[in-house]
């Protein structure tokens, strides 16, 4: 596999290597220590599914007191991902990375507890598969307005369809310090 790191610290993208023959393909989506040699450690304790139409855009979404990390894997179609750095004491505190991910070729990024993520469908649909680090806490959401002018974030589309509650979300200026996930 292929291993980049990002601006923000902890941020790894992964390009699986992938074998074709006529039947089709194959390629493993993880190994712990291949992934954790890679920088993405931790124990994996929740495995999520997402569906989206096109032009749907989701985040920016994280935990306040119980932080997860993400594995986000597309299993069918393509996507823009977004991962913020929300982690007070990080040098990239307010930076983003956003990389294309696919399902051909598989392409995955993980964002460690603390880093915010959002992403917009660019294909008719898309699914994701997210392996987790940390437990999902409906009452502990958090989340920043997708469209912060002064993250300034490059979303590839126009008008997008957005839900209520991330349309709500505060810009990154007006959220108060101990809504920032603690890390």
């Amino acid at each position: 596999m292929d291993v980049e790191t990002c601006a923000i610290p902890g941020v790894v993208i992964v390009r699986p290597r992938v074998f074709r023959d006529e039947r089709g393909t194959f390629y493993e989506s993880f190994q712990r220590d291949r992934y954790a040699a890679a920088g993405i450690a931790g124990e994996f304790t929740q495995d999520n599914r997402s569906a989206s139409m096109a032009r749907v855009l989701r985040g920016l979404h994280y935990q306040v007191s119980a932080p997860q990390g993400h594995l986000v894997t597309v299993t069918r179609g393509r996507i823009w991902d977004v991962g913020l750095d929300l982690r007070p004491t990080s040098p990239a505190f307010g930076r983003w990375v956003g990389t294309e991910l696919s399902a051909d070729p598989p392409v995955q990024i993980y964002l460690p507890p603390g880093v915010a993520h959002g992403f917009c469908v660019l294909s008719d649909a898309a699914e994701l598969w997210y392996r987790c680090v940390g437990t999902y806490r409906p009452d502990d959401e958090g989340g920043v307005l997708w469209n912060d002018p002064d993250l300034a974030i490059t979303w590839p589309l126009r008008d997008p369809i957005v839900s209520d509650k991330d349309a709500r979300y505060p810009r990154l200026r007006d959220l108060p310090r101990q809504r920032l996930p603690k890390v």
